[in-house]
């Protein structure tokens, strides 16, 4: 059965390291900030000049001035520091975040993305996510597998425009979490009742598969 959005957030946040500085980008990678792992801190960062993001409010915690990048109402961890989006930028660029987490349209096997344009289509724009995939070296993606044509996001190349070249590691569906390296998308897990077959069927790129693929775990 394919991951929800909720499945592939806390998925996600198993990959968080004790004192990690994280970006969380629009969509999917938002709903990580409530799954972070007990026994760690991390500082979870917002573009828009938040540092030290918390989990989304409850009713009675919605302060309709404290948003995310996404204009989400959020809350505050202990020690978190607001500044303008210059300064949130300058961290960006200068490679002070340790991991990213984004959204996309498309992947590819030399670790392209395309995450802003879709022609004919009414899209929000870029945002960050440009100064983002420049100035991480570890980025995860969150995406569906495949398109509601059943149509494959994980290419040979992308079709779509790029948001930045060579810059994807890790990508993690609603069916499988891929490494990609040397040219290829590597099978590292697949989603609980997927099989290894539904996962090939649905990456065009080439795929390697190990002789036994681990089923994700949500203890």
């Amino acid at each position: 059965m394919a991951l929800t959005r909720e499945q592939i957030a806390r998925r996600v946040a198993r990959e968080l390291k004790d004192g990690y500085y994280v970006n969380l980008g629009i969509g999917i990678p938002t709903l990580v900030a409530n799954y972070i792992p007990d026994g760690i801190e991390v500082m979870l960062q917002s573009e828009n000049g938040l540092l030290g993001m918390g989990p989304f409010p409850t009713e009675d915690e919605v302060d309709p001035d404290l948003i995310n990048a996404g204009k989400q109402t959020v809350t505050m961890a202990t020690g978190a520091a607001l500044f303008d989006s210059a300064e949130s930028f300058a961290m960006i660029r200068g490679g002070h975040v340790d991991l990213t987490v984004l959204g996309a349209f498309e992947v590819d096997t030399e670790g392209n993305i395309a995450s802003y344009l879709i022609p004919g289509k009414l899209i929000k724009g870029m945002g960050g996510a440009m100064d983002l995939v420049a100035g991480a070296d570890n980025i995860i993606v969150t995406m569906t597998h495949a398109s509601k044509q059943g149509e494959s996001k994980l290419l040979t190349r992308c079709s779509l425009p790029l948001t930045g070249k060579g810059c994807i590691k890790k990508v993690l569906t609603d069916l499988a979490f891929i490494e990609i390296k040397d040219g290829r998308f590597h099978l590292l897990e697949r989603a609980p009742g997927v099989t290894v077959e539904e996962i090939i069927r649905l990456t065009a790129g080439e795929l390697v598969v190990p002789a036994s693929v681990p089923e994700m775990q949500f203890d």
